[in-house]
């Protein structure tokens, strides 16, 4: 190996081989031109991975035979940007990723506009990289730069038009880069399967790409627009959506939990979703308080054909079945799904002795230690009290009791009998 242009040695001679001992320190010019000619690997992985190292040597070091030298190379930060730049197209891919990551994190501080030796070639660079024939580079760097302002357009359309979902996605969702034109355009170029899915998601999607979502056939980004709540879509779009709706059950709870629905959607919506979505519309639109009289029948008529009386309660209450031996887990967790608390309430009296004030009480206390052991005590399974916690006492997520492998109760029976010891008192 010829040493920085010099002549390799004469035939026969072999070069001195500096001692890695002294590695440790700063070494000077000559000791460093002689170490990255050293025929031992390890010598000169040493060296690419010193920051101290002069910027020739790390240049020169660039084009070293061993993968593994180039690789700590590129990942090394004080490398001259010049030898990064001999990187770029290195045989090996796991020296190009190492590169990716290092020169996309550069990122944040360069400036598109500003002109600069140094930063011209970063940029080239980067550019160079985002073409990269392996997904996996390009991945990277899209994954690094997604959020940044400051990069050129172009750059950032290539990687928001790449074939790879893994590629594109990052920047469809977060470029703020992207405008409604940019998103409108590669929506009509047909982008790769999940694409539409990406741009659904962006924070403060703007309407017109909204329609364009909307009237896909792509039931999947649909269903993540909906759910966005920062997306703004326009009133007749939102109708639109709910016409279809009633044969797509996975857009069924993103509608019910948006804000944005017109009085005709709620009533549209109130005639095809289960009973417990019903409950969470109506009480996020306050419907018991009828919005309108329009709403209010449908509700009627929709509660009527679930078996249900017109005050959303079920015909039998839990005295009804308990006297005939039915007030089971089943039955239960249906009152639960459709927010019913005062089931709850008589269910958890009868099947415990305790009185319904008292039950009422651990619902308002948000105590989950009392009303999973008031559980326990009823015989109700442990699924059943993660969702009356959940759903009728409202206790924080933070806070809810889960269930021990996924099926039991944490307490065991004497602890569930001293924690109910506090309402007996």
């Amino acid at each position: 190996m010829a040493l920085l242009g010099e002549p390799a040695a004469r035939a026969g001679e072999q070069a001195p081989k500096p001692a890695t001992s002294g590695f440790g320190r700063r070494m000077d010019y000559p000791t460093a031109k002689l170490a990255v000619a050293s025929e031992d690997c390890a010598v000169r992985l040493d060296l690419a991975k010193r920051t101290d190292l002069q910027p020739e040597m790390l240049y020169y070091l660039a084009e070293d035979e061993e993968a593994g030298v180039r690789r700590a190379v590129a990942e090394n930060q004080s490398t001259p940007r010049q030898a990064d730049a001999l990187l770029v197209e290195d045989v090996d891919d796991d020296v190009r990723i190492s590169l990716a990551r290092k020169i996309s994190r550069l990122a944040p501080d360069l400036n598109s506009e500003a002109q600069s030796w140094l930063q011209d070639i970063t940029l080239k660079i980067l550019d160079d990289l985002s073409q990269d024939e392996l997904p996996r580079v390009r991945r990277i760097i899209a994954e690094e730069i997604r959020h940044l302002d400051n990069l050129p357009h172009e750059l950032i359309r290539r990687l928001a038009e790449d074939a790879e979902l893994t590629v594109c996605a990052p920047i469809l969702e977060y470029s703020p880069l992207l405008s409604d034109d940019d998103l409108l355009e590669i929506m009509a170029l047909g982008p790769v399967k999940g694409a539409l899915s990406a741009i659904s998601a962006r924070e403060n999607l703007g309407p017109r790409p909204a329609d364009g979502i909307s009237q896909s056939d792509n039931d999947d980004a649909i269903a993540r627009l909906l759910a966005n709540p920062s997306a703004q879509i326009r009133e007749d779009t939102l109708d639109s959506i709910v016409e279809r709706a009633p044969e797509q059950p996975n857009w069924h709870n993103p509608l019910v939990h948006r804000d944005d629905l017109s009085h005709r959607a709620i009533k549209h919506i109130s005639r095809f979703v289960t009973s417990s979505l019903l409950s969470v519309l109506e009480q996020r639109y306050d419907l018991e308080r009828g919005t309108t009289a329009e709403i209010a029948e449908a509700v009627d008529e929709r509660l009527s054909a679930d078996g249900l009386n017109t005050s959303g309660l079920p015909e039998h209450r839990a005295a009804d079945l308990y006297d005939k031996g039915k007030l089971n887990d089943d039955e239960v967790l249906t009152a639960i799904g459709r927010g019913d608390r005062q089931f709850l309430s008589e269910a958890l009296a009868l099947k415990t002795g305790f009185s319904p004030e008292t039950v009422e009480q651990v619902f308002a206390s948000q105590s989950p230690r009392i009303l999973v052991a008031l559980c326990w005590k009823a015989g109700l399974s442990m699924r059943t009290a993660f969702q009356a916690q959940l759903k009728i006492a409202h206790i924080p997520s933070g806070e809810l009791i889960n269930a021990k492998d996924g099926l039991h109760y944490p307490f065991g029976g004497a602890e569930m009998r001293e924690i109910l010891r506090f309402l007996s008192d």
